[in-house]
């Protein structure tokens, strides 16, 4: 028996709600050896439904153990601030999970919750993608538990690459090891209050901007397949660093910017709302409604700003090729990028919305290829 173990939990779905698992291990906080270890598909669930089962999994392996002091370690900020009594449980599925893992914690003298970025629980995510690598194969987990003493890593030949780092569905054609791309715009300004165009110049959030950011942060950092070291990548204009910021908060991860991320420079026409510009320009602005190459009065076209995003997209490729990067950036350069990715023409860029703080996927493969997976998702604003 041991006194004091440290539990870390994970759980992840392939598609929130989709097919889901989790992974738990049980460690020595003195020498880090592994106590204990447990894995399971859960048929499909939500990524918040899978960490909680994770946790209960991870405090059931530290109670059979005989632990009387438990410190949980979890790369959810929903679990550990909720668990913490922190944070409310309105979602109903979570709300017995949750009186599950409090009844566990009450048959110990202590239990702790602390948020660690994802990075730093790798061999719980592990066995959580191998738990719904073996549930979408059919097959049993290789390991549902590692007794005390044994090795927790797995024999060579069963070792599994994350699944973002899989090649995608063999009709895409797409190989290699995808750059995932988490586009963010930024969060509320008093210019988009009015819905004035807000380019090159530099104003902050408001209150509720800044409440925006931190609830598109907690979504990014409860997000499946973030790999073991996200980066996040700005515009240097302090909406989008603001924004930035809370996201790399809650990664645990710095901010860098990119001065081609920034918005279009709209020239005259910064401030001004759209049936101002087109009053004040008539004829200029129905002409750059229609031709990606008209430029603002002493502003930029969407031409020029195209060509500059592509060259950030070239850096962020070239350093951080394979991972994982949160752009957070602004709508025109947002849509450059889906634009690339999609392989379409500046049509898009009149044909698209983007709302504030809205959340859009992309996958890049070193080939080519690329996956959309996602656009203007703001679920995480209700």
């Amino acid at each position: 028996m041991i006194s004091k173990v440290v539990v870390e939990a994970d759980g992840g779905s392939r598609g929130n709600p989709g097919p889901a698992g989790y992974g738990a291990v049980v460690r020595d906080p003195d020498t880090g050896d592994v106590l204990a270890e447990r894995q399971d598909g859960l048929g499909v669930a939500t990524n918040n439904v899978a960490e909680y089962t994770g946790l209960i999994a991870g405090l059931e392996a530290a109670a059979e153990l005989g632990a009387s002091t438990v410190e949980a370690r979890l790369d959810s900020k929903l679990v550990v601030e909720q668990m913490s009594g922190r944070w409310k449980i309105k979602n109903a599925a979570l709300q017995p999970l949750a009186l599950r893992a409090r009844e566990l914690a009450g048959r110990f003298d202590r239990v702790t919750y602390t948020w660690v970025p994802r990075a730093k629980n790798a061999h719980a995510d592990r066995l959580a993608n191998e738990a719904m690598d073996a549930q979408a194969e059919g097959r049993k987990v290789v390991r549902a538990g590692t007794p005390a003493g044994t090795s927790a890593e797995p024999p060579k030949e069963d070792r599994r690459e994350p699944a973002a780092q899989r090649s995608p569905q063999r009709w895409t054609g797409a190989s290699g090891t995808p750059t995932r791309l988490l586009l963010l715009r930024h969060a509320q300004t008093p210019l988009s209050i009015d819905r004035r165009y807000s380019g090159a110049g530099d104003v902050s959030l408001t209150e509720l901007g800044l409440r925006q950011a931190e609830s598109a942060a907690k979504r990014i950092a409860t997000m499946d397949d973030l790999g073991e070291q996200p980066h996040v990548v700005s515009s240097p204009l302090t909406r989008a660093a603001q924004t930035a910021q809370k996201v790399a908060d809650a990664l645990g991860v710095s901010v860098e910017t990119h001065r081609e991320l920034r918005e279009t420079d709209f020239g005259e026409w910064e401030g001004l709302t759209f049936d101002e510009a087109a009053l004040r320009d008539p004829e200029l602005h129905r002409r750059w409604l229609r031709n990606a190459s008209v430029r603002p009065p002493g502003g930029e076209s969407f031409d020029e700003v195209h060509r500059r995003v592509r060259r950030a997209e070239s850096d962020v490729l070239a350093r951080y090729g394979g991972g994982t990067v949160v752009i957070v950036s602004h709508v025109t350069p947002i849509k450059s990028l889906l634009r690339s990715a999609l392989d379409t023409g500046p049509s898009l860029l009149y044909r698209l919305h983007l709302d504030l703080a809205s959340l859009s996927v992309v996958d890049l493969y070193p080939d080519g290829n690329a996956s959309v997976r996602l656009v203007n998702d703001t679920c995480h604003l209700n």
